[in-house]
């Protein structure tokens, strides 16, 4: 059910719209601008076409574009002008808006920006700040993630989690958000046509492998070099596509969520309720189940000894092929600890 692919809202429901917003050519602070005034003048026309829209889930890099500039010249800050527009629009309209931008990085000397996603909500404030985890190397140069998932009551009281591009092709990441209780996974990418099938295929199985929702939306259009997909999709818990998009410029696609959907599957199944069976294995023959951890690959992560077997096979493992000087000479800090790794 997507109530008429969210023309209709429900009681207990909340209508999402993802934007395939169009992809710019952004190398100056003016196309900056332009670019956050086209994302907002989106915002509006959601509000239009759906006007029971709750949240509006634009990709990543919706101002930024692809040229994977770090100059600082065009890298964002919280409290500057495209923050503040999109906090302005979102109260305007009354509706809350998830937004990409590339944001400058004090951490240490000669580090490189973050890749962030920013959840504001319908009175304009920011509710939900997020890192990207797991940056595309070796094609982007963004710092690492450093303070885990986050999960946020977004619109209606429904649990959610904001994830970026690639995070979504790693299984923990979609397990780490629905264990925090996470029922709608949102993910945002910059995505171009080479990963339409890996795309839909990690959709699908984020949403049938945790029982939630997952909301995704890439990009679309061509700019002088790339050419992003668009594929908006909205996959329910038994991993079916309820609403798509395709790759149409700022085309809009939306769909009625249900979170009671969630919590029924999560709360009721026995087969396939893979959430709760992780951690309780073999309940039928032990009482309440294993709760070991039985994966080496988590153990040695932990012990921070992670080493595929092929790990000294691999060929790429800087950013050099894309043209990435080093990275600076400074440890990796890890703010979910507090300490340097």
């Amino acid at each position: 059910m997507s109530g008429l692919g969210g023309l209709n809202k429900t009681q207990g429901g909340i209508v999402m719209a993802a934007v395939q917003s169009q992809l710019f050519r952004v190398d100056t602070p003016d196309d900056l601008s332009a670019a956050t005034n086209h994302v907002c003048n989106l915002v509006r026309r959601a509000k239009r076409e759906y006007p029971a829209v709750n949240l509006v889930l634009f990709p990543e890099y919706c101002i930024h574009g692809l040229s994977m500039s770090t100059d600082p010249d065009i890298m964002c800050t919280l409290d500057g002008p495209e923050v503040s527009a999109f906090k302005q629009v979102c109260a305007e309209e009354g509706v809350w808006g998830v937004f990409s931008i590339m944001e400058k990085n004090a951490i240490s000397p000669g580090a490189y920006p973050w890749n962030v996603g920013l959840t504001i909500n319908s009175s304009g404030d920011v509710v939900n700040y997020y890192r990207k985890m797991h940056p595309w190397i070796p094609v982007e140069p963004w710092y690492p993630g450093n303070q885990g998932v986050s999960v946020f009551t977004g619109p209606g009281g429904v649990k959610m989690s904001l994830i970026i591009c690639h995070d979504g092709m790693f299984p923990e990441m979609a397990r780490e958000a629905a264990y925090l209780g996470a029922e709608v996974l949102l993910r945002t990418a910059g995505y171009t046509s080479p990963i339409k099938n890996s795309w839909e295929l990690t959709n699908r199985v984020n949403a049938f492998s945790n029982l939630m929702y997952t909301v995704s939306v890439a990009l679309a259009g061509a700019d002088s070099t790339w050419r992003s997909m668009g594929q908006a999709m909205f996959v329910d818990p038994e991993g079916n596509i309820l609403e798509r998009g395709d790759s149409t410029p700022d085309h809009i696609a939306a769909c009625e969520i249900r979170a009671d959907e969630v919590r029924r599957r999560r709360r009721e199944w026995g087969v396939e309720n893979n959430l709760y069976q992780l951690g309780h294995r073999g309940y039928v023959a032990v009482k309440n189940g294993a709760s070991d951890c039985p994966y080496t690959y988590m153990r040695d992560l932990v012990q921070g000894r992670y080493a595929q077997a092929e790990d000294q096979e691999v060929v790429i493992k800087d950013g050099s092929v894309c043209g990435f000087a080093s990275p600076p000479d400074a440890e990796y800090v890890d703010e979910t600890t507090q300490r340097a790794l």
